[in-house]
């Protein structure tokens, strides 16, 4: 490969994770900055203008913890709060007042996060009164049916 100017170099990088990202129909999230920068050699800087390239051409969007996210053509991502999405299971699965509500564990799966973050969504649920707990390490249980919000 001919040798690029310092000014663009971050559009090889981001050529690089293009072709990663059309050969590698699963993948999900973008290397994190630390791995590319360690395989390119190059700084920080030039990883963050790889990934802001990548994200006017359509390919990656920014989410929040640092981590970028693939955008695939014709896909669609729900991007409203994780308790939303959470309390929509009432619905979805039609489950009523006093059923046991699916763990933490199996939520993060569901969802694609940790176990902490499914956390943090459930105890809110909890305080607007839509799941009940007994306690740690209890089942959770549904306490009320959420009511759905029309969206145009």
């Amino acid at each position: 490969m001919p040798q690029a100017s310092p000014r663009d170099t971050y559009l090889q990088v981001a050529e690089v994770v293009k072709a990663q990202i059309k050969s590698n129909p699963q993948m999900t999230h973008l290397p994190p900055a630390a791995d590319l920068m360690r395989d390119h050699d190059v700084s920080r800087g030039v990883v963050l203008r790889a990934f802001k390239a990548l994200q006017r051409d359509g390919v990656a969007e920014p989410v929040r913890g640092g981590r970028w996210r693939v955008v695939r053509e014709g896909e669609h991502v729900d991007r409203r709060p994780l308790e939303e999405r959470i309390a929509d299971i009432v619905t979805d699965d039609g489950l009523e007042a006093g059923a046991e509500f699916p763990s933490a564990g199996t939520l993060a799966e569901r969802f694609g996060v940790s176990r902490p973050t499914v956390t943090k969504a459930l105890d809110k649920l909890e305080a607007a009164g839509v799941l009940a707990s007994e306690g740690q390490g209890r089942v959770r249980t549904v306490r009320a049916v959420p009511i759905r919000e029309e969206r145009s």
